[in-house]
């Protein structure tokens, strides 16, 4: 009874490993100086373009909202990409920070 098991087990495990990609967070468009407006963009127009944020938090006691997006192969390198946005006490961005493995994005920043 063990061996069956262990054997349905190890099976489930390695379909589990082949099957494919993992991602964590949801996908997002990577941000254009265009989108985000220091001063200018709020939280309602972020949420428009992005979706719900995956973090929310304070940062030096403003808000700080923060997209995560993660896709990892079984056998490639995990893709990651992160957008932090800090508010303003009347909920507009104060700065914004993104980064990205994404290799288009890479060698468009290399450029």
């Amino acid at each position: 009874m063990y061996s069956v098991r262990h054997r349905i087990l190890s099976l489930g495990c390695a379909i589990v490993l082949l099957a494919g990609c993992v991602s964590i967070g949801a996908e997002f468009p990577a941000p254009t100086t265009s989108m985000i407006k220091n001063g200018a963009t709020t939280r309602t127009e972020l949420i428009q373009l992005f979706g719900s944020p995956s973090q929310v938090g304070i940062e030096d006691g403003d808000q700080t909202w923060t997209w995560v997006y993660v896709k990892a192969g079984v056998f490639g390198q995990p893709l990651s990409k992160e957008l932090h946005v800090t508010f303003t006490e009347r909920g507009v961005v104060k700065s914004y920070s993104y980064t990205s493995s994404q290799p288009e994005e890479v060698q468009r920043g290399i450029r």
